[in-house]
């Protein structure tokens, strides 16, 4: 995949001088981040590096307690619920699916909160969201306990995709899954930012994700945010950012990387 130039975006989305507690704990001292429109933006970090807060916050989930998010112009605190779900997909860890529904009716969930569509339309488009998440169309009738870890990510990729979002926030898609599992689901969220123009913002700590997906990259550390492309990054002298970029778990993602460059 080809990584989106950045020079002639426009952030979609911004952090202005977030901060972020939890008691007396300091999380986010001060982060600054733009989201730049069409962009696929990994954030990394290491374990309490607040990458979820973070991921909350940009979606306007998670009111910081000093700074600002911004979507466009507008503060993330001033869109009301159907714009907010209209605007944001949001796949969260484990794929959060009500286990009493089925995959279609937790698909359908964000139609029947936020829009008029009858029903029959309502179940059309869920058909349509399955297919284009890449679960066959016996997934919707039955129960998320029924699938495998894959197919559950993939129902939430679904859902998150119900309203036709210009944002997907993803967090940890392709944990606990298998490298082959795993690598069916970043194939999805390049295909969906390529053929779909939707911006993705991912939380994880898979390498192959971050190497082989990601436009750029926002890692945290230390209460700070370092934004860059990967080349850019792999040059950093930051202790935390080089181990990372440079262990041997990242040579193998490297690997991946040039292999998917190359049929790219």
């Amino acid at each position: 995949m080809k990584p989106a130039t950045q020079r002639h975006l426009k952030p979609i989305v911004s952090a202005r001088d977030v901060v972020n507690r939890f008691g007396t704990q300091k999380v986010h001292d001060g982060i600054s981040l733009d989201v730049l429109r069409g962009e696929v933006l990994g954030i990394a970090g290491g374990s309490g590096s607040g990458k979820s807060v973070l991921l909350k916050t940009l979606a306007g989930l998670h009111r910081p307690d000093s700074g600002e998010v911004l979507v466009g112009d507008k503060p993330v605190d001033a869109l009301g619920p159907a714009e907010k779900a209209s605007l944001f997909g949001v796949l969260f860890q484990q794929g959060a699916l009500f286990s009493s529904l089925s995959v279609a009716q937790n698909v359908m969930l964000p139609m029947r909160e936020h829009t008029d569509l009858p029903p029959e339309e309502q179940e059309r488009l869920t058909a349509m969201k399955l297919a284009l998440a890449g679960l066959p169309a016996d997934a919707g009738v039955k129960l998320p306990a029924e699938l495998s870890g894959g197919m559950v990510k993939r129902a939430a990729f679904a859902r998150a995709l119900a309203l036709d979002p210009r944002i997907l926030f993803l967090d940890e898609p392709t944990s606990d899954l298998d490298p082959l599992t795993a690598g069916g689901i970043d194939a999805l969220i390049a295909q969906l930012n390529r053929s779909l123009g939707i911006t993705v913002v991912i939380v994880t700590h898979d390498l192959t994700t971050l190497f082989t997906v990601c436009s750029r990259l926002a890692v945290l550390v230390d209460k700070k945010i370092t934004v860059g492309t990967l080349d850019k990054l792999m040059r950093s002298d930051q202790p935390w950012i080089h181990d990372f970029l440079h262990g041997p778990r990242a040579q193998g993602a490297m690997s991946a990387r040039k292999h998917n460059h190359g049929n790219g």
